[in-house]
C-alpha cells in the first residue's frame, strides 16, 4: 500500500508562498505582497525545499529564478490553490452585487442566443461583476429521447464541468432539478426571397437542398426521421457546426433549414432571413435549465438557476408583445 502524505503536518500556506515567489522572482517582493519579513520567507521557502525535496528557487544578483522542477510544480499547485479558493467562496454568503464569480452553462448556440441576451441584461442589473462562460453542446446524433441523447451532460453537470445545462428535456433524474424555460418547435428558414416561401408544401421540400446543424457532421437529423415515417427523403447538402453560422449561409444560398423557432425570430432579420411553417410535424420540445441538486446547495448557482427563469420569461413576454403590435399592423 501507498504512503498517505499526512497533511495535518503540512503548513499549506507554504504553497501560497511559493506562488507569490514564483510570480515576484524576489523574495524582498513577495516578503511585501505577503506581508511578511524578507527572512520569513526565506525560511518558508527552506521548509518548502525540503517539503518538496528540490531547491525550487536559485538565486542571482537580481532575485530569484525557478528550477526545472519549480516550473513543473507551477501549474498543479495553481490549480490546486484556485480550487481551495472556490470552495472557500462558495462557503461565504453569496451577494449577487459584490460577488466577482464565474459561472459556467452548457447549452446549443441555438438555446444560448436565446437566453444569453436577457440574462446578460439582468446581470448587468443585479450582479455586474459576475462572469459568464458558455459551453457550446449539441447532442452526438439524431434526436430521439433526452435519456440517450443529452445522457453525457448530466455526467457533465455531476463532475462539476458546468454548473447549469439548458437543453431540450422532457424527464431528468431525481438527482437533478430541472424548470422549463421556454417551449421550442422548429421552422423552416431560408433566404428572402427563396422560392420555397412561395410554395411550402411537402413535396417542394423534399426537392431542396437542405443544411443540418450536426456539430460532429452527421448529416441525419430528427427531420429525416419524421421523413421516413412519411416514406420521404431529402438531400442534406451541407452540415455545419452551430445555428448562428447556419443563418449566415442560408442567407447566402439556396439552402433551407429547420431551426429553432424562438432563435430564428431573434436572429433571422438582421442576416435577412425569413421563415415558413414546416409541410410536416417536427418535434416540440420544452427548453429546460437542470443542474444537479448538490450543485444547488451553492447558493450562487441556485441564484443563477432562478435568474435564468427570470430573464428568459422577460425575454419571452418581450416577443409576445411584439408579435401582438406586429399583428395589430
Amino acid at each position: 500500500m501507498l504512503n498517505r502524505i499526512d497533511l495535518s503536518r503540512v503548513d499549506l500556506n507554504l504553497l501560497v508562498l511559493f506562488e507569490i515567489v514564483l510570480e515576484e522572482r524576489h523574495v524582498g517582493q513577495a516578503a511585501e505582497r505577503l506581508n511578511l519579513s524578507p527572512s520569513a520567507v526565506s525560511h518558508g521557502l527552506g521548509r518548502l525545499r525540503r517539503l518538496l525535496n528540490d531547491p525550487l528557487f536559485l538565486r542571482t544578483p537580481k532575485g530569484v529564478v525557478p528550477t526545472e522542477r519549480a516550473m513543473e510544480l507551477a501549474e498543479p499547485i495553481a490549480e490546486l490553490l484556485a480550487r481551495a479558493r472556490n470552495i472557500i467562496s462558495t462557503a461565504e454568503p453569496f451577494d449577487p452585487a459584490k460577488s466577482t464569480r464565474r459561472f459556467t452553462i452548457g447549452a446549443p448556440d441555438g438555446v444560448s442566443a436565446v437566453f444569453l441576451s436577457p440574462l446578460l441584461t439582468e446581470l448587468r442589473r443585479v450582479g455586474p461583476g459576475i462572469d459568464i462562460s458558455v459551453r457550446q453542446i449539441l447532442p452526438p446524433r439524431a434526436v430521439r429521447t433526452f435519456e440517450d441523447v443529452w445522457e453525457p451532460v448530466l455526467g457533465d453537470l455531476e463532475a462539476r464541468e458546468m454548473d447549469i445545462a439548458v437543453v431540450p428535456a422532457e424527464e431528468v433524474p431525481a438527482r437533478f432539478a430541472a424548470q422549463t424555460l421556454y417551449e421550442e418547435e422548429f421552422v423552416i428558414a431560408m433566404r428572402a426571397g427563396h422560392p420555397f416561401g412561395n410554395e411550402p408544401t411537402l413535396d417542394a421540400f423534399c426537392q431542396m437542398q437542405h443544411l443540418v446543424v450536426s456539430l460532429g457532421g452527421d448529416a441525419h437529423g430528427f427531420v429525416d426521421d419524421t421523413l421516413v415515417e412519411f416514406g420521404r427523403s431529402r438531400r442534406v447538402a451541407l452540415t455545419v457546426s452551430n445555428f448562428m453560422f447556419a443563418l449566415a449561409v442560408i442567407a447566402e444560398t439556396d439552402l433551407v433549414a429547420a431551426l429553432p423557432k424562438a432563435f430564428v425570430a431573434m436572429y433571422a432579420p438582421r442576416f435577412g432571413v425569413v421563415s415558413a411553417e414546416p409541410p410536416l410535424p417536427l418535434i416540440r420540445s420544452r427548453i429546460r435549465a437542470i443542474a444537479s441538486k448538490a450543485a444547488l446547495m451553492d447558493t450562487g448557482i441556485a441564484w443563477l438557476f432562478d435568474r435564468l427563469h427570470d430573464a428568459t420569461r422577460s425575454e419571452s413576454i418581450t416577443r409576445t408583445k411584439q408579435r401582438s403590435r406586429t399583428a395589430r399592423r
